[in-house]
């Protein structure tokens, strides 16, 4: 009996990480901020960054929430941005912010990250990254770490890995088992993108980077990039192919 339940089991799994990607309508909409659900326990938020060579940009940040905790992954591009996003999740969701991630060093990732420290939420980065920041003369992660992370939202494991350089040195992702999400931030692209922002990038090292990614977690279902439209594994094939032998 559990031999025959265990595929039909499987097959509801991803019929229901499938009706997630194809049905999500923002759950809180505001000028600054977008929040939406992508699988059961995994949520992306949208806040926009004003550039000069690419205008008003939308950027993802990812968001775990399980029982009565919440981690939070990349800030809102700023400060008022990061006081709705939890707010909502505080009043909305009636979870209690536990920590949050940077997962480089730019301002689309820890822009808002001054009202977390206010509000007393622990914020942690790559050592590499604390390094950056700081040289940047940006918010710095209060804790950092080498190689991998595991923090935990109500029990449930999210794991951070630096698998290689690619759009900055410091570049890590944060992978969400029990959902088979991957937020790859800025490593990773969008389908039809273009390479962007190159400035702090090793173009050289990007492909292997995100092959890297690709072979630590094979399970993969949906990818949340940096930027744009969320989907699944052939996001990191479109980025090794942008990247390949440049």
């Amino acid at each position: 009996m559990k031999s025959r339940l265990y595929p039909i089991l499987l097959i509801l799994f991803f019929a229901n990480q499938s009706l997630f990607a194809q049905t999500a309508q923002p759950l809180y909409q505001s000028e600054s901020l977008q929040i939406e659900q992508v699988s059961p326990n995994t949520f992306v938020h949208v806040s926009y960054l004003s550039t000069q060579d690419f205008g008003k940009v939308p950027c993802n940040g990812m968001i775990v929430v399980n029982g009565d905790e919440a981690v939070v992954f990349d800030t809102p591009t700023d400060d008022e941005a990061s006081r709705e996003l939890i707010n909502w999740l505080e009043t909305e969701r009636k979870v209690k912010v536990k920590a949050v991630l940077a997962t480089h060093f730019h301002n689309d990732c820890l822009g808002g990250l001054n009202e977390f420290h206010t509000q007393g939420v622990p914020s942690f980065g790559s050592s590499q990254t604390q390094i950056l920041a700081k040289a940047a003369g940006g918010p710095v992660p209060q804790n950092g770490f080498e190689g991998q992370l595991v923090l935990k939202a109500g029990g449930l494991d999210v794991v951070i890995r630096f698998l290689g350089e690619g759009h900055t040195r410091d570049n890590v992702v944060a992978y969400v088992p029990s959902d088979q999400v991957l937020f790859g931030g800025c490593l990773i692209k969008e389908v039809g993108a273009t390479m962007g922002f190159l400035g702090d990038a090793n173009t050289g090292a990007w492909s292997e980077t995100v092959s890297q990614v690709k072979t630590t977690f094979p399970e993969v279902q949906t990818v949340i990039p940096g930027h744009g439209k969320i989907g699944n594994g052939g996001l990191l094939d479109y980025t090794i192919r942008l990247f390949e032998g440049k």
